[in-house]
């Protein structure tokens, strides 16, 4: 069964959008925008799982995202953390230039990335 529930969060100008849409039992954070330190908040209060007794499992869809300093580095580490030890986090639709920083702050060896949303649902 799919669930449909979304919200979204915005900050303007020149920020970050954010929605959030429950999809066969996880949640999928599409993110728009650039990711600094004025936007974390925003991001990091969107990837925080929702205490609801189930394992969390979260799809970051950053294709939206064409720059991500250290302070959304941080924002990733901690959703994954809050993710364990049962649940997980999963990167969708990383542009180049954001996945090359996850690539050299060693991220992506902890956090998987997928091309698109529904690869990181299906694995």
């Amino acid at each position: 069964m799919t669930d449909r529930a979304s919200t979204e969060e915005s900050l303007e100008p020149d920020g970050l959008a954010v929605g959030r849409a429950a999809h066969d039992g996880a949640v999928v954070v599409t993110v728009t925008g650039e990711v600094d330190h004025r936007t974390a908040g925003v991001l990091r209060r969107a990837l925080m799982p929702v205490a609801t007794g189930a394992a969390p499992h979260t799809v970051a869809d950053l294709a939206g995202v064409g720059f991500m300093d250290s302070s959304g580095i941080n924002v990733l580490i901690a959703a994954h953390q809050a993710h364990e030890p049962d649940g997980w986090l999963r990167l969708a639709g990383v542009r180049r230039p954001v996945l090359r920083t996850l690539e050299l702050v060693g991220l992506t060896d902890l956090i998987r990335c997928y091309p698109g949303v529904r690869e990181a649902l299906d694995a």
